[in-house]
């Protein structure tokens, strides 16, 4: 089994830290992981992506090739834009629904979320909202890693969650237990879109 994800996002969001957490739990569980990152200016809130290939067989390349991306996990609408042309045929995009506004010619809202919601398999969510909700105003980017868990199949929500706690330990319990709850709620909000 493989599955390609390309994550995506701008500076400051946690796109780094979702690459980390699968990369983690990809460690634990002994699949074969490749990961090619692009922080663009990312101190400056430009765009951040990154690569990440997890196989049960081994892995040649970091990089994915168009139209090879399994899952691609956005949590910016417009940045997901980006990407498309990597997206598999029977890929899912997991996104963020609402936009971050960070250059002065973003494109029509409108037209942008058309074209998303024109695609086979998309699932949106105002992620930032959720997080606020569950009293993590920072954890957006774990509902979002929750979302997308159910579509990440080469790993168990489970393994995810173990992976957060690992991650984020240093930070003491109360920051564990602040993503693991952010995390929960991104995995229930996928579920309720499954029903």
């Amino acid at each position: 089994m493989k599955k390609d994800i390309i994550l995506c996002g701008v500076g400051g969001q946690g796109i780094l830290s979702i690459a980390t957490i699968i990369g983690q739990a990809a460690t634990e569980a002994g699949i074969y992981l490749k990961q090619a990152e692009v922080h663009g200016m990312s101190q400056r809130g430009g765009d951040v992506q990154s690569n990440l290939r997890l196989s049960t067989d081994p892995i040649w390349s970091d990089l994915i090739p168009q139209a090879g991306t399994d899952v691609i996990i956005s949590m910016e609408p417009m940045e997901c834009l980006r990407y498309l042309a990597y997206l598999s045929p029977k890929g899912t995009v997991v996104s963020n629904s609402v936009p971050f506004i960070n250059i002065p010619n973003y494109p029509d809202e409108k037209a942008m979320q058309a074209e998303l919601d024109a695609l086979p398999s998309v699932v949106k969510l105002d992620i930032d909202a959720v997080a606020k909700d569950c009293g993590n105003a920072r954890g957006a980017n774990m509902v979002l890693l929750g979302m997308a868990a159910p579509y990440i199949e080469i790993l168990t929500v489970e393994q995810l969650r173990q992976a957060i706690a690992v991650v984020f330990a240093r930070k003491g319990e109360a920051v564990v237990e602040a993503n693991l709850k952010a995390f929960d709620q991104g995995v229930e909000a996928a579920r309720k879109v499954n029903l």
